[in-house]
Parts: C-alpha cells; structure tokens; sequence
C-alpha cells in the first residue's frame, strides 16, 4: 500500500471511531425512555446520564489535542477505541446507577477525545487541494450523525434489542481500529512534555466547565437558583472559568491559546460555529419531541424524517467542497444562502398545529439540510485558512470545546423556553376555559372527534373525561410552546445573519489552508 493509501486509511479510521463515539452519545439519547426503562433508572436520575455524558465531552475536548501529540495519534487513537467500546459494551451489563455513570462519564471523554482527533488527522494527511474534503468529514459530526442516531435508535428498541444501542459500538470499534492498525503512522512519543503540561489549567478546565455544563442542564430540573447545589455550581464556574483564561493566557505551553481570537476569521468562524451547533441541535430535535409528545411517533416512525437529512448530508457536502474549491465561490455568500435557508425553515415549521404530522415536516426539514452544509463548511474553510501550522494544536481546542458546550447551551434553552412559554400558554389556555366555561359541554373537537367532557349539569361525561381533555391541553400547550421555540431558533439565525454583514470577514483563497500554498 502507497503511503497516500495508507494515510486515507488512517483518515478513515479515524471518522469511523468519531462516528462511534458521536452515536454513543444520540442513539442512546433518543431511545433514553427504553434504556431508563429496561435498567430501572428513574427520570431524575435519568438527567445525570445524559448530563454526566456532556460533561466528560467538553473535558475532553479541552485535553485533547495536548495528549495526542504526547503519546502520538497512533496510541492515543486505540486509547480512545478502547474506552468508547469497553463503556459501551458495559453499560447493558449492569443495573448499579454508580457503575453506570461512570460508564458514561468513560463514553464522554472518549467522544471529547475522538472528535477533535478528526479534524487534527484530516488536516495532516490530506494535501492543501483537498482539504477541504477533510473538513466536509469533520462537518459530518454535526450535521449527519444526529441525524442519524434517530434511525439507528428505532432500529435497535423497536426491531432488535435496547441493548444494541450500545453493543453496535463493537463492529465499528473493531472497524476503525484495524484500519488506524494499517493507516496511522508510528510516531514516537514525545514524553518530555509532560514537564510543561498545564496542570493548574487541567484543575481549572475540568471544575470550571463541569460546574457550567452541568448547572445549565440540571438547572431546569432542581429550579435553578432555589436550588444550594445550583448556587454553589454556579460560583465555582465564575472561579474558575476567568482564571483558567488567566492561565492560559501567560502559560508557555498552554492548552488553549485564546491569542489565536484576535484573527477575524478565526474569531468569526468559532462565534458562527456555536451559534450553528446551537440552532442545528436544537431545531434538528424539536420534531422529534413534537411527533413524540403530540403525535404519538415512536423512533422508528420517526426516522424517514431524520434519515432523509442525514442521507443528504452524504451528498452535499463533498459537491459542496468541491464548489468551494472554486477561486471565484465567496464562501461568504454560501454561508448566507444557508442562513437564508435556515430561517425559512425555522419561520414555516413555527406554523406547527396539533394536526401536523411527519409528512408536515418533510419540506422544512429539507431546507434545513440544505442549508447546514452551506453553513458549517464555509465557516471550518475561512477559520483554518486564517492560522499558521504551528497554531493547530492550539486552534483545535478552542473549535471544539466551544461546540460541546453549544450542546449543554442548546439543552438550557430548550428547557429555559418551555418553561416560560409553557407555562404562560397553560395559564391562558386555562383562563381562556374559565371565561368560556361553555366548551366543555358543548362543541365538539375537530381534530381528536373527541366529545367535550362535561355533561349539561356540570357531571364528567366519563369516568376518564377529564383526564383526556387535561392530555389534549397538554397537547396543545406543547405545539404552542415548540412553535415559540422554532421563533427563538429564526431569532438566532437572524443575528447570525446580522454577524455574517456587519463584522467583515477577509475570504482567503481556499488551497491556502494552515499558511500552506
């Protein structure tokens, strides 16, 4: 085998195991209500699964780069294969809440580890015209795989076993780990760093952001501020977040290098990045919570919706590559098209009503695939296109740490709107029953051809009237409140767009990737 072959092996090895560790976290994510239910885990503790994975991610993110380059990506690329497959392949195994967790907290660091080993691989393998092409594998992270996880969740609860939710991590383990055994290069391992590893920023990234990250996903649950473990989160994260900048600033060797934000585009790409990730994960999400909580979908009736985007995303962003391989393709105004694209999306499923089913979201789903690969690879091009080679170990980090924590930002403001547009549109509908008290025996429902649940004297029409007619306020609560959602998430897009036309960005010619010609 050629060395170009082997290399593009190793390339693929390492997609595959990022691929892995992405799934590890949405596939159990979706089928959470079949996991929690066959290990006898409680909705409460439920929230630290999903937390505690989130947590791990963003750690991991932040230390990444710096132990790749110690034990070299060969070593640390089988590490990350053993801890993604071992946790995954135990978790079904047990029933204990505490070997679970920490079973999970393996899963996150491993994924935190994985996904920046991707885009660090891509770059250093791939020749300077075809980067790009790197780059679009890197995009598929966040644009494809959760999309994809949807499916696979449907597949495996609802036709196979809950169970392979995580045992499908072994064949793809053990795929990308021979091809890293035949692709990734023998690098000796540079030991000698770890006399100037970062220990006080290491202290610093892991209490900082483990406070943050879980304070905004608990937050909701335990009430936010009424809360002594929110407050006392919420004081560590104010700590010790300023200091680890501080350290990181005068550190020689320093785990993220936040000098590297006074390039435009780099600046540009990461601030465009997050609020990408943000509106991307949150808006994918909302019709599956709608189908589930409204409709009554199950994953796997669920998943020709999900399915379609992520197929898309296969296609597109290759031929999206390739076009902004073009001298004369402004990557700027790609980046608007798929902002443009995006609202629209956002603005006509805003229109969702309690009628509305998978078919319903077919043409706004489809937009939003469009619009995501014109959105996140320009903006990977123009930040990678700004930095010297020497600045990637250093760069990498500040890329992916700030898109872990979109993920935790994404899940804040989901509960954060539910909340308060929840509850006011409850309260209303309520009122609105109280001021209009003749809709409850008169009238019928057009959608449900449900009768009302009163009797003329005031008597439950049957014994389980009233319990229906509070599930279709709850019902209709929750279509209302997805719809302010899907307004929130246009808001967003619009100050994108607002960003992309008023900070001006300097559009670099595409083969000049990390300072090479």
């Amino acid at each position: 085998m050629t060395d170009r072959g082997r290399a593009l092996t190793g390339l693929a090895g390492v997609i595959i195991l990022a691929m892995t560790s992405e799934l590890n976290d949405q596939v159990s994510s979706v089928a959470a209500p079949d996991i929690f239910g066959a290990l006898g885990i409680s909705h409460d503790q439920g929230t630290w699964f999903i937390s505690f994975f989130h947590t791990a991610q963003i750690i991991g993110m932040g230390l990444s780069q710096w132990l790749a380059l110690t034990f070299t990506l060969r070593r640390f690329a089988f590490f990350i294969a053993a801890m993604s497959v071992g946790a995954a392949s135990l978790i079904p195994l047990t029933v204990n809440l505490h070997v679970i967790l920490t079973l999970r907290i393996i899963e996150g660091l491993a994924a935190g580890f994985a996904i920046p080993m991707l885009i660090t691989v891509a770059l250093r393998v791939l020749s300077p015209h075809i980067r790009l092409y790197g780059l679009a594998a890197y995009a598929l992270t966040a644009t494809c795989f959760p999309n994809l996880s949807t499916a696979l969740a449907g597949l495996w609860t609802d036709f196979v076993d809950w169970r392979f939710v995580f045992w499908q991590a072994i064949p793809l383990g053990a795929i990308a780990t021979a091809l890293l055994w035949v692709g990734m290069p023998v690098d000796k391992p540079r030991y000698e760093r770890f006399k100037l590893f970062d220990w006080r920023g290491t202290g610093l990234l892991i209490a900082g952001m483990g406070a943050f990250s879980t304070m905004l996903e608990q937050g909701d649950r335990l009430d936010w501020f009424n809360h002594p473990g929110i407050w006392f989160l919420s004081i560590i994260s104010l700590i010790c977040l300023p200091l680890f900048i501080i350290n990181e600033w005068f550190h020689p060797v320093p785990l993220m290098r936040f000098q590297l934000l006074h390039a435009r585009n780099f600046l540009y790409g990461n601030v465009m990045l997050f609020a990408f990730i943000l509106t991307n994960a949150s808006s994918s999400a909302i019709p599956s919570s709608f189908l589930t909580s409204v409709a009554g979908y199950r994953p796997e009736q669920i998943y020709p919706l999900t399915l379609l985007i992520a197929m898309m995303q296969f296609a597109l962003l290759p031929i999206l590559a390739m076009v902004l391989n073009l001298r004369h393709v402004d990557s700027r105004v790609v980046t608007m098209c798929g902002l443009v694209l995006m609202l629209g999306a956002c603005v006509g499923s805003s229109f969702v009503t309690s009628s509305w089913n998978r078919d319903n979201f077919y043409l706004w789903q489809f937009m939003q695939g469009l619009a995501a690969p014109m959105i996140v690879l320009p903006l990977l091009m123009m930040s990678t296109n700004s930095l010297k080679p020497s600045d990637g170990p250093f760069a990498s980090p500040l890329v992916n740490a700030p898109r872990a924590i979109a993920e935790s930002m994404g899940i804040w403001l989901a509960q954060l709107t539910y909340r308060w547009r929840g509850h006011l549109h409850s309260d209303r509908l309520t009122d609105q029953l109280g001021v209009e008290r003749f809709r409850l025996f008169q009238g019928q429902n057009p959608v449900s051809q449900r009768p009302p649940p009163l009797l003329p004297d005031g008597a439950a029409r049957s014994p389980d009237a009233l319990i229906t007619f509070k599930a279709q306020l709850a019902k209709q609560t929750a279509v209302l409140t997805i719809s302010d959602f899907y307004m929130v998430m246009g808001g967003i897009v619009v100050a994108m767009t607002m960003w992309v036309l008023i900070v001006p960005q300097r559009t670099y010619p595409p083969r000049i990737i990390f300072g090479e010609k």
